[in-house]
Formats: C-alpha cells, sequence, structure tokens
C-alpha cells in the first residue's frame, strides 16, 4: 500500500470571510500530483472528489482515503469495525494516508499565508495551487522541509454509501495481502 496516491481534502485555507476547500493527491514523497482548489470549505470532501477530474479519468490504479468518502473500486478507505486481519489494513492504510496528511502541514509550514489569505476567494484559489506548485520544485529540489505540528485525525463522516464493488475489491486486498 506503500505506493498508493494518497487523496484528502481540507478546507482551512482561508480567505478574507470564507474557507476554501482543497483537494490534493501526493506520492511517498509528498509530491503533490493533484489539486483542486476552488471549491467553498462548506462543501464535503467527497462532492469535491466527485466532481473533480481525477474521479472522472480514474480507471486504472487505487487512490486511498478517509472514511469521508465512501468505497469504491478505485478509491479504498478504512473499515469502520474492522475484524482482526481489516485491523492490519486499516493499520497500512492509516500509515499510507498519513503521508498525504503530512503534506497538507508541509504545505501550510511553508507558506505561512494559507492559514489567513486576505483576499477574494477566487484569488485564494490561484495562490493555493501556486503554494503547491512551489512546495513540489521545493520536494524536486530537496530543500530542507520545515517544521510540522503534531498530526490530527482528518477522517470526516461519510455522506456516499460505499459501492459494493468498492468494498468487494477492499476485501480482496485483505484477503490477499492481511490474512
Amino acid at each position: 500500500m506503500s505506493s498508493s496516491p494518497s487523496l484528502a481534502t481540507e478546507d482551512s485555507v482561508t480567505s478574507k470571510r470564507s474557507s476554501i476547500g482543497l483537494q490534493m493527491v501526493c506520492n511517498a514523497d509528498c509530491v503533490i500530483s493533484n489539486v483542486v482548489a476552488k471549491w467553498p470549505g462548506s462543501v464535503h470532501d467527497s462532492r469535491i472528489f466527485r466532481a473533480s477530474e481525477i474521479y472522472q479519468c480514474l480507471s486504472q490504479g487505487v487512490l486511498l482515503g478517509d472514511r469521508g468518502y465512501g468505497c469504491q473500486p478505485f478509491l479504498l478507505t478504512p473499515f469502520t469495525d474492522p475484524q482482526e486481519a481489516q485491523q492490519a489494513y486499516n493499520h497500512a492504510h492509516a500509515r499510507t494516508r498519513a503521508r498525504v496528511e503530512m503534506t497538507f502541514g508541509l504545505l501550510k509550514a511553508r507558506f505561512h499565508c494559507l492559514h489567513k489569505l486576505r483576499v477574494s476567494p477566487v484569488r485564494a484559489c490561484d495562490i493555493t495551487v501556486a503554494c503547491a506548485v512551489l512546495h513540489n520544485v521545493a520536494c524536486l529540489r530537496k530543500e530542507r522541509a520545515p517544521r510540522v505540528p503534531p498530526a490530527m485525525d482528518w477522517d470526516n463522516p461519510a455522506i456516499f454509501p460505499d459501492d459494493d464493488s468498492g468494498r468487494l475489491l477492499r476485501d480482496q486486498y485483505v484477503l490477499n495481502y492481511f490474512s
């Protein structure tokens, strides 16, 4: 699972009077491969994901998401009440997904302006994407990473149900790799 890209959405990039929902996909090296910054912070993570280009394009590969997303064949989520083998899956899932949460922390530590932007929401979206690009440049140049505050639990309640084929694929992963 450690090579699977991770997906997360965060709504703490703020502009004058509102927050911006920020969706990112990154790899294990914290390099961002997809960023969406155009939704109000009040929009649920899975709604942002379902409207994103990456959702429309995914036909191969697997992303890892938190409980705020419904399990899909291309988006694996943790089990809610895991049994023994499922607990091992959830542990590996959490360790892998921690990279995207760490990337949010690195991005905000590198660019303090993302904590409180005093610009219009449209401009805040542009600034956020520009910061993501500059973050990637810093990662690729192996710049020293800033200190990141301790991690938080970012799981959100799901608003879309799990897809049956997504649950079957997740169960197959557990059988093949964690039983």
